[in-house]
């Protein structure tokens, strides 16, 4: 194994859907020091803030091409953190749009995949997805109602976006966000058959029963160096709680009146 990823793999995509253990995973990954140091670089709503971080110029002042670039070359050593290897987590919803900016930079590739080969090198792309999908619509609209998106295993607050609310039950609201995960989920699979990508599969309960197997097993697939089982520490908590439960029953109860 190679502990500065110049092994199997340049780079490893982590393609999902929202509520899938996406920043579990991004966590354990970046706490390998050897492993990048993945983010949602291109989600849409959150470029501005990562180009003022990487205090990159105004976007005004560049041309659409130059920003593209300088944005990719930030991202790309931002993601890589410190290591050889570049970490992404990359959303179905934001698939096209990073892969017309790569056209941009990359003219003239017949692919999303050669785009993405062509920017990133040897990727090793893994499917993160969650069997349960009533579960995952009901924890993103819990997480949209509360504000409340992650907390640390001591209950800690580590990512709120909004002033605490009650979550209240919504059949139709539930209904809709199943329909759009699945679908989602969908478009992922009929895209790596399109591109013949065969991802590494990791799911949302195994991942969460067992974060250090996972972790090992995708750092063995990646060829880098794994951490000691014993040393890894999950940076999020799950926040399933009872009013889930009840939520599920009762949707599950409407569905079939």
């Amino acid at each position: 194994m190679n502990d500065e990823g110049s092994g199997m793999f340049d780079a490893y995509i982590i393609c999902g859907t929202p509520r899938t253990g996406s920043t579990l995973l991004c966590k354990l990954l970046a706490s390998t020091g050897t492993s990048g140091d993945p983010h949602s670089f291109y989600r849409r709503q959150d470029l501005s803030e990562w180009a003022d971080e990487w205090k990159l110029p105004a976007r005004d002042t560049m041309g659409e091409l130059e920003f593209d670039v300088a944005y990719f070359d930030a991202a790309i050593t931002a993601g890589k953190g410190g290591t050889g290897i570049f970490g992404l987590r990359l959303m179905r919803e934001n698939l096209d749009e990073l892969s017309a900016i790569l056209d941009r930079i990359f003219p003239g590739l017949a692919s999303d995949k050669a785009r993405f080969e062509q920017a990133f090198g040897r990727i090793l792309y893994i499917h993160l997805s969650r069997e349960n999908k009533l579960a995952q619509a009901i924890s993103l609209i819990k997480a949209q109602q509360t504000g409340l998106w992650h907390i640390a295993p001591d209950g800690t607050e580590i990512e709120r976006v909004a002033p605490a609310q009650e979550p209240r039950y919504d059949f139709e609201r539930i209904k809709g966000e199943l329909a759009k995960l699945e679908a989602y989920d969908a478009a992922w699979n009929i895209w790596f058959a399109a591109q013949r990508i065969t991802p590494l599969r990791v799911g949302y309960d195994r991942l969460s029963a067992d974060p250090a197997a996972a972790l090992l097993a995708i750092c063995e697939a990646l060829g880098v160096r794994p951490p000691n089982a014993g040393d890894i520490r999950p940076g999020v908590a799950k926040l399933a709680d009872e009013t889930s439960l009840d939520w599920m029953r009762r949707y599950r109860l409407d569905a079939s009146g």
